[in-house]
């Protein structure tokens, strides 16, 4: 092979392999909900990076069958084409035919690792950790295009790793996971302190908001001589006037016991409309009723659950120790004081 078709062969090489180890570094250290947001807006090119990220394992795959690839080939088309080339040289300067074959292969293998290395691997993978959701935009879809095409080879080569990564106790992971626990989040914000890198007030509300979730609901609630209730005799002009009066939408209903239930001024404004005089126990709803040591995020849930705003707090002592609103919960979730 001449000089004519090898510089242009190795420079294709050289580019390959920058593409295939810049995707790499792309797929890894892109921001998956920011591609997630774009590809929601309709961005074609984050839909296909956050394809790639979701089956992460066999993408990376494919990124170090097209690395392998294409150093075999510098090492198969490159090196001997430029060892050929300079040997002449070396002979003409009095070296035998062994020797200066010897010194231009030498040379050739330097220069081609010189620029493996530099062009196909250290400047690539820089700009894909420098730029890594404009770089993965720009990769994926061509990307995935190619591991479209060897997705069988892939998929053989991806199971044979699997089997041998369970073997000694460890599960593969087929997308890369961007999720803290609340320990993790709490070391990086005493370490950031630590670094100056944030104020003090500012861990004071980081805490808070770690906090918040596991804390207990006691804080949050309203005390049972505070409930505004009505009783389930109460007619829908009596419910709307609490309604009025006190600011609330949804109102208990008195004398519930073990069975929680709550109107809403809605339901009473219906009822008058229709010339109805339904009372406020045929309007009422089940309220949900929780322990009042129980987790903030917990109790979240637990009103969701239900399709309930509102819920009922018991005691350690199993009275009634108030009610609790979603409002709160997730004012405490979301803006922590």
């Amino acid at each position: 092979m001449n000089l004519s078709v090898g510089v242009p062969l190795t420079l294709a090489l050289l580019l390959g392999n920058g593409f295939f180890v810049a995707a790499e570094f792309a797929l890894v250290a892109a921001k998956r909900p920011r591609l997630e947001k774009l590809a929601a807006e309709g961005s074609r090119s984050a839909a296909s990076a956050v394809a790639g990220i979701r089956e992460l394992s066999l993408m990376l795959a494919g990124a170090q069958l097209g690395i392998t690839m294409c150093s075999l080939g510098l090492g198969l088309v490159s090196e001997p084409v430029i060892a050929e080339t300079i040997t002449p040289w070396f002979h003409s300067a009095g070296l035998p035919e062994a020797g200066a074959h010897a010194v231009a292969f030498v040379l050739a293998l330097a220069l081609v690792t010189f620029l493996h290395m530099v062009v196909g691997e250290m400047a690539p993978k820089s700009w894909a950790i420098a730029r890594p959701e404009r770089s993965v935009m720009l990769l994926a879809p061509p990307f995935r295009g190619f591991t479209k095409v060897v997705r069988p080879v892939l998929a053989s080569l991806n199971a044979i790793t699997n089997l041998l990564l369970r073997s000694i106790g460890v599960p593969p992971r087929d997308s890369l996971s961007v999720s803290r626990t609340p320990e993790q989040l709490r070391d990086l914000v005493v370490e950031s302190r630590r670094l100056g890198l944030i104020e003090e007030s500012d861990v004071k509300v980081l805490k808070a908001a770690l906090d918040a979730p596991v804390a207990p609901l006691a804080e949050l609630v309203t005390p049972v001589n505070e409930i505004v209730d009505v009783p389930p005799s109460a007619g829908p002009q009596e419910v709307i006037d609490t309604a009025v009066r006190t600011g609330r939408t949804r109102i208990m209903l008195r004398g519930g016991g073990a069975r929680a239930r709550m109107v809403h001024v809605r339901d009473a404004y219906l009822a008058r409309a229709r010339g109805r005089t339904t009372p406020a126990g045929e309007l009422a709803h089940p309220v949900p009723t929780l322990s009042v040591d129980t987790p903030v995020a917990d109790a979240v849930a637990t009103l969701r659950e239900s399709h309930s705003h509102l819920g009922m707090v018991r005691g350690t002592d199993g009275n009634i120790a108030g009610l609790i609103s979603l409002d709160d919960l997730l004012t405490t979730l979301l803006a922590p004081a």
